[in-house]
């Protein structure tokens, strides 16, 4: 039976911040609880690391509206999004 992860992302200790088309996104990992529901949204864009925290998939093609969702959805609110186009934090607000 194939693996529904075959290729997780790479463990990070630290919040890096990663631009996905206009958003710059970054995961807070002291604050990820390991809930998915960001995965869930946008499984293009996030995934779970072997220590069960949120990372950001380099190379996502996700609409900005899907991103925005994932991160609206993460219960600690560990995903913060930045517009790169107006340099203005757009969640949380």
């Amino acid at each position: 039976m194939a693996d529904a992860n075959p290729s997780p992302a790479p463990q990070m200790d630290t919040d890096k911040e990663v631009i996905v088309g206009k958003y710059k996104i970054k995961v807070l990992r002291s604050a990820c609880i390991g809930a998915a529901s960001c995965v869930a949204v946008s499984p293009g864009t996030f995934s779970l690391d072997p220590q069960n925290k949120a990372v950001v998939n380099s190379g996502s093609t996700d609409v900005p509206e899907n991103i925005l969702m994932a991160a609206q959805s993460c219960p600690t609110k560990a995903i913060v999004i930045i517009d790169t186009e107006t340099g203005q934090q757009v969640w949380p607000a």
